[in-house]
């Protein structure tokens, strides 16, 4: 059977996700305001989390892969002297910090532990992340009961500032469920990180490292890649949209890609070769025209001389020569003309 192709209008819609759904609930929204299926989100927020969630329709679901490896920013909350199963505010206590413990901890050496968590780094994720432990997910797992160990990987932690060290009581449930007085240290943060680093893991690992434990309290995504939360609408703004019968705020596919990654115009002969899957030369700076300050290194969005997103293309070594390859098509088996009329 052919598959059905999808119909009408393709781009990325940035949402600002709310506190208390998941990211495939943000997904199921949309396709019911969007009406289609074919609709994806590019790195999943845990439910308490808040943000920038971006979501391709039809063609642009395509670039979601690539979008998901692009640095991100957060702003944060960290609550020191409690940790949890989850590493956040949702799991339940594993430990309390005693009073004295929280007090020998002065504002330097919390920077100072903060420096060893900033640059390349290797963390080791959260124990109820995605991560497939065995074929099944790790959260599933410790849902399950078990005891998860997860491997260490590198992240880079280019931004980890403390803006604000609050120290406050709080009443709390222990780890046997009683109702326990404690001293805490909130630290109100920002991060900017490579893909694939757990926030989580930071604030637990920075809780370990001052032996009072840490989780999450907050968690809010501010920017993925060049994209920012200003740019974000919420739910309730694209559902009045659609009863007003206005058609959603999509990034076209050309402009989305053009506002992700850096842009090479190419030639008539260049653009068919990338249609039809072939190598052509190295991208340079000389190919490229303005843009959000893509380099000619990484990923570039390929046009052709119409201005058709012909595919995205990354510079690699073939049998000893530089080229720029293909690595996502979306005008496949194409001829294009030098001065399209």
């Amino acid at each position: 059977m052919t598959k059905k192709q999808h119909q009408g209008p393709s781009g990325l819609i940035v949402v600002d996700k709310p506190a208390g759904m998941t990211s495939h609930d943000v997904v199921s929204r949309v396709r019911r305001l969007a009406q289609t299926r074919k609709v994806g989100h590019a790195g999943t927020l845990d439910p308490m989390a808040t943000g920038v969630l971006i979501l391709g329709i039809g063609k642009a679901t395509k670039l979601l892969t690539w979008i998901v490896e692009e640095s991100k920013t957060y702003t944060a909350t960290i609550r020191l002297g409690i940790s949890t199963v989850t590493d956040d505010v949702e799991g339940e206590t594993l430990e309390v910090a005693e009073p004295k413990a929280i007090a020998s901890i002065d504002d330097a050496r919390i920077q100072a532990e903060v420096g060893k968590l900033t640059g390349d780094i290797m963390q080791v994720p959260a124990s109820v992340s995605a991560i497939k432990v065995d074929g099944v997910r790790s959260y599933s797992r410790v849902r399950e009961g078990q005891d998860v160990q997860l491997d260490a990987r590198p992240v880079t932690i280019s931004e980890f500032a403390v803006h604000s060290i609050d120290r406050t009581s709080i009443t709390t449930v222990d780890a046997e469920g009683a109702s326990v007085d404690a001293q805490v240290i909130d630290l109100n943060i920002t991060v900017s990180c490579s893909s694939g680093t757990y926030i989580r893991s930071l604030a637990r690992d920075l809780g370990n490292a001052l032996g009072v434990g840490g989780h999450l309290t907050s968690l809010r995504r501010t920017r993925i890649g060049e994209i920012q939360v200003a740019e974000a609408h919420t739910l309730d703004a694209l559902a009045e949209l659609r009863e007003q019968e206005q058609p959603l705020p999509l990034f076209p596919l050309e402009d989305a890609a053009a506002h992700l990654f850096g842009v090479r115009e190419l030639s008539a002969q260049d653009a068919t070769d990338i249609s039809f899957g072939r190598r052509i030369e190295p991208s340079t700076s000389a190919h490229q025209r303005a843009t959000n300050g893509g380099a000619t290194d990484g990923i570039t969005a390929a046009y052709a001389p119409n201005q058709t997103l012909v595919g995205l293309i990354e510079n690699k070594t073939f049998r000893g020569q530089p080229v720029a390859a293909p690595l996502l098509v979306f005008e496949a088996s194409h001829t294009f003309e030098e001065n399209p009329a």
